[in-house]
């Protein structure tokens, strides 16, 4: 029995493309990829490095898109960022069937991966929709408006087209403290950046970090949204439906000062 070999790689798309791109080159007939901080427990298996080569990666991803329409490749790109286990042999499974067939096998939900793709790709588009609504800024002294969250999945990438839209004219963050990296808009582009001090945070910023008006903002917000608050007309259970309580810590309203 042939044995699977085993491409590692550093958990980027790009490195993910590397990886679909070795299979075609090396014509490697048993793959499975995996990220190279996952423990490999399978039994005869060959490991390679995949190192990432984005030249390689484009060529993977130019040739996707001359085979399917663009839904279907940003579908391929969530069904990634869910980064749940095994989601890279789903993938390319699927790209393989987009390669090696002529016609478009996009819509075909009787292929087990197509809709496997399909519904991580839904959960992954819930929880942009739902940072995109949730995010809360905050103003710090160096005049930039920082935000932290920890999403279920990693959305960080879908988010900058809204934020940096919506926000143009202001400088600032987006840190995910689960996945240790965040986006920053410095009024000219967007930067991906890595700072310790947000690494060691869990969902807020410490006071002294802020602007000196930015409290007395968030106390004003919060006497506003409990002088707006029925109480005799409050549904705990509808509350709970449209803003889950896993949400809350990123609300101001909701915490106490």
């Amino acid at each position: 029995m042939a044995p699977h070999t085993i491409l590692q790689y550093d958990g980027s798309f790009d490195g993910f493309l590397s990886c679909v791109f070795m299979v075609y080159e090396q014509k490697i007939q048993l793959p499975l990829i995996q990220k190279q901080s996952e423990e490999n427990n399978q039994l005869f298996t060959i490991s390679e490095i995949v190192h990432t080569d984005k030249t390689k990666a484009k060529r993977v991803w130019d040739g996707l898109r001359k085979k399917v329409p663009k839904p279907q490749k940003q579908a391929i790109f969530k069904a990634f960022l869910s980064e749940i286990k095994g989601v890279e042999n789903t993938l390319l499974s699927y790209i393989q069937n987009i390669f090696d067939t002529s016609q478009n096998i996009g819509l075909d939900y009787s292929n087990k991966d197509i809709l496997k793709i399909s519904q991580v790709a839904k959960m992954v588009q819930r929880e942009k929709h739902r940072m995109e609504a949730f995010v809360r800024f905050k103003k710090t002294k160096d005049d930039y408006y920082v935000a932290t969250v920890e999403p279920d999945f990693n959305v960080l990438p879908l988010l900058i087209r809204h934020f940096k839209d919506r926000y143009a004219d202001q400088k600032w963050i987006i840190y995910d403290i689960k996945r240790g990296y965040g986006i920053c808009y410095n009024l000219i582009n967007i930067e991906f950046i890595t700072v310790d001090f947000f690494s060691k945070l869990r969902t807020t910023i410490e006071k002294d970090v802020y602007s000196a008006q930015e409290m007395d903002f968030q106390k004003l917000w919060k006497s506003y949204y409990d002088s707006v608050n029925i109480k005799s007309r409050k549904n705990s259970k509808l509350h709970v439906q449209h803003l889950p309580k896993r949400y809350w810590k990123y609300l101001i309203e909701k915490n106490e000062y």
